[in-house]
C-alpha cells in the first residue's frame, strides 16, 4: 500500500514529527511506500482560495493545491499526525483538508448532496496532547474530536478510519524512555494495522 503521513508541527525536532518519521519508516520496513507531507517545511498555504469553492460559475483548486492532490492520487492510506491545540488540530491542518480534501478530490457536490471520492482508502490518526489521556477522554475533548474531524473527514470522502492513537502527557522535558514509549506506541498501531496479517 502506499501512504501519505501528513504531519503538522513548526518544531522539526518536535516529538509528533519524530512520531511521523517512525510511522513512515515502520511502513516502508513492512514492505510499503510512504511519503511524508510535511506541512510546515513545505510552507503549505493553508487559506481556501473564493475559486476553490463550488459556486455557480464553477470551481477549481489553485495551482498549490492542484499539484498536492497529484501527489496524493494513488494514496491508499492517509495518516495524519498532530498535535492538539485547544483541542483541535493546527490551523495549517485544517487548512490542508479544507483545500486539499475538499470538492474534486474528496468528494463531488451534486443536486442529491456531496459523493464521496476517496471509498476504499483508509485514514488513520495519531495526536498528542500536554493533558494527561485521563482528562482529554473524560472531559469529552477527544470524542469531539473524533467527530468532527476524523468521522466527518472519513464520512464525507468514503475513508474507511481505522483508528485514532492518541498519547496525551507530552510535555517539555519528557524523559527518553518516555518518548521512546511513544515511538513503540506509534510503531506496534503501524504493524496491527498494516503488518501482512492485517493487511489482508
Amino acid at each position: 500500500m502506499k501512504h501519505a503521513v501528513i504531519v503538522a508541527h513548526p518544531n522539526r525536532n518536535s516529538l509528533t514529527c519524530a512520531a511521523a518519521e517512525a510511522y513512515a519508516a515502520c511502513a516502508t520496513a513492512l514492505g510499503h511506500q510512504t511519503q511524508v507531507r510535511d506541512l510546515y517545511r513545505l510552507n503549505f498555504d493553508p487559506c481556501l482560495k473564493a475559486g476553490e469553492i463550488p459556486g455557480p460559475e464553477g470551481y477549481e483548486p489553485a495551482p498549490d493545491a492542484a499539484a498536492e492532490r497529484q501527489k496524493l492520487q494513488d494514496i491508499d492510506v492517509f495518516a495524519f499526525v498532530y498535535p492538539l491545540w485547544f483541542n483541535a488540530p493546527p490551523a495549517i491542518l485544517k487548512g490542508y483538508v479544507d483545500r486539499i480534501f475538499s470538492a474534486g478530490f474528496g468528494f463531488e457536490p451534486g443536486s442529491a448532496g456531496a459523493r464521496p471520492l476517496l471509498s476504499g482508502r483508509r485514514m488513520i490518526s495519531f495526536t498528542f496532547s500536554g493533558a494527561p489521556d485521563a482528562w482529554v477522554k473524560e472531559t469529552g475533548a477527544l470524542d469531539a474530536l473524533a467527530t468532527l474531524f476524523d468521522r466527518h473527514v472519513a464520512q464525507m470522502c468514503g475513508l474507511q478510519l481505522i483508528d485514532h492513537v492518541h498519547v496525551g502527557g507530552i510535555v517539555p522535558g519528557i524523559t527518553q524512555e518516555a518518548f521512546e514509549e511513544v515511538m513503540d506506541t506509534v510503531r506496534r498501531s503501524v504493524r496491527g494495522r498494516f503488518g501482512d496479517a492485517a493487511a489482508h
